[in-house]
């Protein structure tokens, strides 16, 4: 018997009474799910583009593959959005594997849009564990949102980096306050995560994808069941966190999960106690006079430079070099920073080829609906800006 898909619209974070929406619409959505009475999408929210381009990646007109239960549509930041075929016990195995390894189960602050991996894998945990997650709207301040949490049980959150900068400038206090804060869904400066750790704040780096059903690397150890291991095509993953495939694209599939590893694309390295670590996207490095360059480790320097708040690092073509490295940045003042001076700063630390030879400002570094930075977005504006 064909099974069809249900949809469910996620609220924005800025809509008024979010979390009672949460928990009386996309939480019993999950629970239904989870318990096999049949397969579910979470639609984002957002301008229409961002819905329509997400209902077109899930057609939900034709029937559900056989074994999918959770149908997850991909951010877009490494192309085109994807519906991602998750099975219950794939997400299963991904949220108890987690929380066995933060100390067992307890109550989540959902802060992250419940429509993309990092905050469906919050309120799964919380179905999971038969609780029901506070949920943070925008511009509340934390410590309000983490007075809805019941007092006695274990508290967690997951957020992304921009999130946990943000909170360790405004409420380190409420921070703390938590017995994990999970960061993820993008790469974690170094220096964020020093800052947050000589804070006090039980900071836990994750490392995964909708296709392994959200983070599966901890702190660069693998989770219980999880298998990695680096080849000419970087990081693989395996194990039972793994998807199905991708929603009516068997190519797509075919080229992703090859004989029960799921190829990331991303660059990384396993040091001899197994430990991952990762540096970049393969198909995002800039090649600069035969250099190879990482856009996420000049990102990382330049965030720690006084005059800097945020930034966006890309490649464009460049006669002499071959590419030349683009740095997009949000100034932390009125004061906009100086390329030499910049330049100057990231040769220092990462030598030469990887010193930007332009620079751009920026207001904000738009978001996914993940809550994933657009670089894409960036790198056209620019562009378009410049022609």
């Amino acid at each position: 018997m064909a099974r069809q898909l249900t949809l469910v619209r996620a609220p924005d974070l800025s809509e008024p009474g979010v979390e009672a929406r949460v928990r009386t619409t996309v939480l019993p959505g999950i629970r239904a799910c989870l318990e096999g009475a049949g397969p579910l999408a979470v639609l984002p929210p957002g301008p229409s583009a961002v819905v329509d381009a997400a209902r077109a990646a899930l057609r939900h007109e034709e029937p559900v593959e056989p074994e999918a239960d959770l149908v997850v549509v991909t951010s877009g930041s490494t192309g085109r959005s994807r519906a991602v075929l998750l099975s219950a016990s794939a997400v299963r195995a991904s949220s108890i594997s987690g929380l066995d390894r933060l100390g067992g189960p307890g109550s989540w602050l959902l802060a992250l849009p419940s429509s993309a991996m990092g905050g469906l894998q919050v309120l799964c945990r919380s179905a999971l564990t038969d609780r029901t997650p506070a949920v943070l709207e925008r511009g509340e301040p934390l410590a309000d949102a983490l007075r809805r949490l019941p007092p006695g049980d274990r508290h967690y959150t997951s957020l992304v980096p921009t999130q946990l900068r943000r909170f360790l400038d405004t409420e380190p206090d409420a921070l703390r306050a938590f017995d994990a804060v999970l960061v993820g869904g993008a790469a974690t400066d170094p220096e964020l995560l020093d800052r947050a750790h000589r804070a006090g704040v039980a900071v836990t780096t994750t490392y995964g994808m909708t296709e392994t059903a959200g983070g599966c690397v901890y702190d660069g150890r693998p989770l219980d069941g999880v298998r990695v291991r680096i080849d000419g095509d970087g990081v693989l993953l395996a194990g039972p966190v793994l998807a199905l495939g991708y929603r009516l694209d068997p190519v797509a599939t075919a080229a992703a999960f090859r004989d029960g590893w799921f190829v990331t694309r991303d660059a990384g390295s396993l040091d001899d106690a197994g430990r991952l670590t990762v540096s970049g996207r393969l198909d995002d490095v800039v090649i600069t006079g035969g250099v190879n360059v990482a856009p996420a480790a000049v990102e990382a320097v330049l965030r720690e430079h006084p005059d800097v708040e945020d930034a966006v690092v890309f490649g464009r073509p460049d006669d002499e070099w071959g590419q030349r490295v683009v740095a997009a940045v949000v100034p932390r003042t009125r004061t906009a920073p100086d390329l030499a001076a910049l330049r100057s700063w990231v040769a220092d630390r990462l030598g030469a080829p990887a010193a930007p030879r332009e620079l751009h400002t920026i207001a904000a570094v738009p978001a996914l609906h993940t809550g994933k930075p657009d670089r894409r977005a960036v790198a056209a504006a620019v562009v378009e800006g410049t022609r």
